[in-house]
């Protein structure tokens, strides 16, 4: 379990509205072994991993310029291995067929509950880190 881990993982979460991002930061930010941090456009998600570590990234599917999809894109460009998680309230075949053509780790629907969400960041960056539980 990813807990047991005494290692920080940068995490940033991407979403055009700041109320979603407020939501998904409670629920991520007592974990001890994450450190978060926040981008409103994928342009500014792809700047902020360009200029800093990010370990692993929680996608908004819809947003103004680059959608998630195309952010994921790049990411995966800069970093394959680094695993993002594309959230959206649509769940449709192609939205999935597109997020695991663009390597997505996996697809959450909104509202993501809590457990999920929490799972997910965790199995996530377990498979991407090759963490072993102690």
């Amino acid at each position: 379990m990813v807990s047991l881990v005494e290692k920080q993982f940068q995490l940033l979460i991407t979403d055009d509205n700041p109320s979603f991002r407020s939501v998904l930061r409670e629920v991520l930010e007592d974990r001890p072994f994450l450190v978060l941090h926040e981008a409103e456009s994928g342009e500014e998600a792809v700047e902020v991993v360009r200029t800093r570590r990010i370990d692993i990234v929680l996608l908004d599917m819809h947003m103004r310029i680059m959608s998630g999809i195309e952010t994921l894109r790049v990411m995966k460009q800069l970093d394959i291995v680094r695993p993002c998680i594309l959230i959206t309230s649509d769940t449709s075949e192609d939205v999935r067929r597109d997020a695991q053509d663009a390597q997505a780790f996996t697809v959450l629907k909104k509202p993501v509950p809590r457990r999920q969400l929490v799972e997910a960041v965790s199995t996530a960056l377990t498979t991407a880190y090759n963490l072993a539980a102690s």
